[in-house]
């Protein structure tokens, strides 16, 4: 009989031997498990088809993608304190620039242009006082960038008086005139942004000088007077625009038609009005001028009709002649703001086509009077020729640009004439 003390030594055996075979099968599986990994590792480098891999089977680095710059512009004008009246400039700091667009809380838009290098964009006008303004730009790489300003608002604002109106039909000497409110010291910014577009091409130019008020004052005029039919536009992009007087902040626009081709010569010596239409003599008026001598006396030279008006008061203290006369006057036609007009003067009935008597004015009978301002219009030309006159009206004493010669008033622009030259 075999006795086993307890059964631990079997027991014990059993377990080791037991380990020892685990440890053998996964020494086993081990083995095989990197020689299957050894033969695959083979396999593509026998391929060569691993993006490590270089020619001559050696592994290589895979290069990292570039890196991307973000697109970076400059803009002049920055901040919340922007001083208007400079027009907007984009600069890219890389790259070329594609589209920039310059927009203001209202929706109003800046137009400008890329310069030819395509690394900057300038505006064509200022920015405006008071504004604030968004700039979107983008590359040709379909990058963009931001950025933003706002202007401070204008210490003092320039106004402009327009003549003529709006849609007005007119006589063939009637210029475009514009008066300013305060000093304009910055004519030639001002001047450039003034254009009249005309339906036939008429050559003109602008002229400044002081209006009678004392303000100042810019014409334009062409070199003849207007042919009938021609369409006229003004165009004045004002805003934004520092006049050395103040800010312009608004644009301003008019146009106009040219009428019948009227025109009026008066002469002192035969005390008679002739009208001529269109090149022909359709009426001869008998009339009495200003007294020759001292302050009664007429302008002479080339006046425009300035407005009818019709049956107006006449005030002899208000033109400088005391208490001559004060008295309602029918069909008054302006001439100078200094009170010469064409009128009815009844008065001097016994002078008409006789003698010049008046006090400056051109009178004719109510007859003629009523019949003659039926038929004109406001810009019509009189010329006024003979002895005995004061001698020519000052250029602001009404629309007096044409007693100039077409040299002459071509040096009064502030671009092109000696007025470019005085400032």
């Amino acid at each position: 009989m075999i006795v086993i003390s307890e059964g631990f030594p079997l027991s014990r055996t059993r377990r080791t031997a037991l380990s020892r075979s685990q440890a053998f099968q996964g020494r086993r599986r081990q083995a095989a498990l990197a020689g299957t990994a050894l033969l695959a590792a083979a396999a593509l480098t026998a391929c060569g088809g691993g993006s490590g891999a270089g020619a001559d089977g050696k592994a290589e680095m895979k290069p990292k993608d570039k890196p991307t710059t973000a697109m970076a512009i400059s803009v002049n004008l920055t901040g919340d304190q922007v001083k208007a009246g400079e027009p907007v400039k984009v600069t890219l700091a890389e790259g070329k620039l594609a589209q920039v667009k310059v927009t203001d809380s209202k929706g109003g838009e800046l137009d400008g242009r890329i310069a030819d290098d395509a690394k900057s964009w300038v505006s064509e006008r200022n920015a405006v006082p008071g504004a604030e303004y968004q700039v979107a730009a983008q590359n040709t790489e379909s990058q963009s960038a931001n950025a933003q300003f706002r202007t401070t608002a204008a210490d003092k604002v320039n106004k402009v008086t327009i003549k003529p109106g709006k849609d007005s039909t007119l006589g063939v000497a009637h210029p475009v005139s514009l008066v300013f409110d305060n000093p304009v010291k910055n004519k030639a910014a001002v001047e450039k942004q003034l254009k009249v577009t005309t339906s036939n091409n008429t050559e003109g130019s602008w002229g400044w000088f002081k209006d009678h008020s004392g303000s100042d004052r810019v014409d334009w005029r062409p070199k003849e007077y207007w042919k009938s039919g021609t369409e006229v536009k003004v165009e004045m992009n004002l805003n934004g625009v520092d006049s050395g007087g103040g800010y312009f902040v608004r644009d301003y626009a008019t146009n106009f038609k040219i009428g019948k081709d009227r025109r009026m010569e008066v002469s002192l010596d035969t005390k008679q009005m002739k009208v001529i239409e269109d090149g022909q003599l359709v009426r001869t008026i008998p009339v009495s001028s200003g007294t020759p001598g001292g302050k009664k006396a007429s302008w002479s030279g080339k006046m425009v009709l300035m407005a009818k008006e019709g049956t107006i008061r006449m005030d002899s203290q208000t033109v400088g002649l005391g208490d001559a006369y004060d008295k309602m006057v029918d069909y008054s036609m302006k001439l100078t703001p200094s009170g010469t007009y064409a009128h009815a003067a009844p008065w001097n009935a016994a002078n008409f086509g006789r003698v010049n008597a008046s006090s400056g004015c051109i009178g004719m009978s109510d007859a003629d009077a009523k019949s003659f301002y039926a038929m004109v219009q406001v810009g019509d030309l009189f010329e006024v020729t003979g002895s005995g006159s004061k001698g020519i009206a000052p250029i602001g004493n009404g629309y007096g640009e044409w007693n100039k010669t077409w040299d002459e008033w071509k040096q009064l622009s502030a671009l092109n004439g000696a007025a470019a030259q005085t400032g």
